[in-house]
C-alpha cells in the first residue's frame, strides 16, 4: 500500500535559486522522495533538458514517477542510493543519454521523507503504530527490530547517544533490553512506550517528542546514513560540470557538521601542517564557496510547514 503524497518539499524556493538551473541542463534529484523538489526543477528544463530522479525506495519511485508524468523535460528514474552517483552515470542506460558529460546542479534531502513518514506501515514514525521496520530498501536486511532486539545495551546506548544525540541513551537502552526479555519488540508502538517509561517525566514535559532522537538514531543505523553522506559530497562534487551546483539540506547536527565539514575539505584540499608557510602538497581546490552560513526556513514556511524547523541548507559549486 502506497500512501498519497502532496506534501510541499522544505526550503523549495532557495534550492530552485541556489541550483541556478539551465533550461537545456542534467540534473539530479538524489532523495527523490515523492517528487516535490524533482518537480520543480523539471519545470525549469526545457524538452532537452535531463532530470535523473534517484531514491532507493520503489515505492517513492512509483508516486513520484506519476507526479513527474506531465514534465516535458526528459526524465531517467533509478533505484539506488545517491552516494553511488558515480555507478549511477556510469549506466549503460544513463549514459546513453548524458553521453560523456557530467552534471550541471544536484539536490540532496537527507535523512526519511515525508513520503515515508506518511506511509506508516513503513514504521519510520513515532506517532503512528506499526511493525518496527525503518528500512528505505525494502530488499536491506537490517530492520529496526532487528537491531532493537539484537543490538547489545553498549550498542544501543551508542547509537541512540551518538546519533540521536540523546541524553537518556543509556537508561533507554537499559529498559529496552529489560523489555525484551519479557517480549520481543516489534512494534513502533511498544518501542514508544518504552522510552517514555524510560524518560523521567519532568524531562517529557519539555521539548519534541519523547522517542523522536531514539528513533532517528535506529533509522539512521540501520540505514547507513551518516557514511553515505561523506561519500556522496566527494562523489557529486567530481561530476559536477563547472559552474554546477550541489545543494544539500540536513535535519539535525550530525548531517550538518558532516555536509559542513565535507564542504570545507573540498574547499580547501590542502594537506600540510599548519606551521608550513606555504603549500608544498600541491592540491588545489575545484570547488568555490555558495553558502557560508545554512540557508533556513523564513517565518511563513515554518507557520505553513513545522518539519522545516529543522531544516539545514548548505550550497557548494564547481569552478
Amino acid at each position: 500500500m502506497s500512501t498519497e503524497y502532496s506534501h510541499v518539499p522544505v526550503l523549495y524556493d532557495e534550492c530552485m535559486e541556489n541550483l541556478n538551473i539551465k533550461p537545456d541542463g542534467i540534473y539530479v534529484d538524489g532523495t527523490l522522495g515523492g517528487g516535490g523538489h524533482a518537480f520543480g526543477i523539471g519545470q525549469r528544463l526545457s524538452e532537452k533538458g535531463l532530470l535523473i530522479g534517484i531514491d532507493r525506495d520503489q515505492d517513492a519511485l512509483d508516486a513520484a514517477g506519476k507526479k513527474l508524468e506531465s514534465l516535458k523535460c526528459r526524465k531517467l528514474l533509478i533505484r539506488s542510493t545517491y552516494a553511488e552517483i558515480k555507478d549511477v552515470l556510469a549506466r549503460e542506460d544513463v549514459r546513453n543519454v548524458i553521453g560523456e558529460n557530467g552534471i550541471d546542479g544536484a539536490l540532496l534531502d537527507i535523512g526519511v521523507s515525508s513520503f515515508q513518514l506518511d506511509n506508516s506501515e513503513r514504521g519510520f514514525s513515532y506517532m503512528q503504530d506499526a511493525p518496527l521496520d525503518m528500512r528505505m530498501n525494502r530488499d536491506d536486511y537490517l530492520t529496526a527490530e532487528a537491531v532493537v532486539n539484537g543490538y547489545s545495551k553498549k550498542e544501543l546506548t551508542d547509537i541512540i547517544r551518538n546519533y540521536g544525540e540523546e541524553r537518556w541513551a543509556s537508561r533507554i537502552a537499559e529498559f529496552i533490553v529489560k523489555a525484551r526479555k519479557e517480549q520481543k519488540i516489534e512494534t513502533t508502538g511498544q518501542l514508544v512506550d518504552i522510552i517514555k517509561a524510560a524518560i523521567p517525566a519532568s524531562a517529557r514535559r519539555e521539548g519534541p517528542h519523547p522517542a523522536k532522537r531514539t528513533f532517528q538514531a535506529i533509522r539512521i543505523e540501520v540505514n547507513g546514513e551518516l557514511e553515505q553522506i561523506e561519500k556522496a559530497v566527494d562523489e557529486f562534487c567530481d561530476v559536477l560540470n563547472p559552474g554546477g551546483r550541489l545543494c544539500i539540506i540536513t535535519f539535525h547536527s550530525l548531517e550538518d557538521r558532516i555536509v559542513k565539514q565535507a564542504f570545507q575539505r573540498r574547499l580547501n584540499p590542502c594537506t600540510c601542517p599548519p606551521e608550513f608557510p606555504v603549500c608544498v602538497c600541491g592540491k588545489v581546490t575545484d570547488a568555490v564557496k555558495v553558502t557560508g552560513k545554512p540557508i533556513t526556513a523564513g517565518e511563513e514556511e515554518l507557520e505553513r510547514n513545522p518539519r522545516a524547523r529543522s531544516a539545514k541548507l548548505r550550497v557548494i559549486g564547481k569552478k
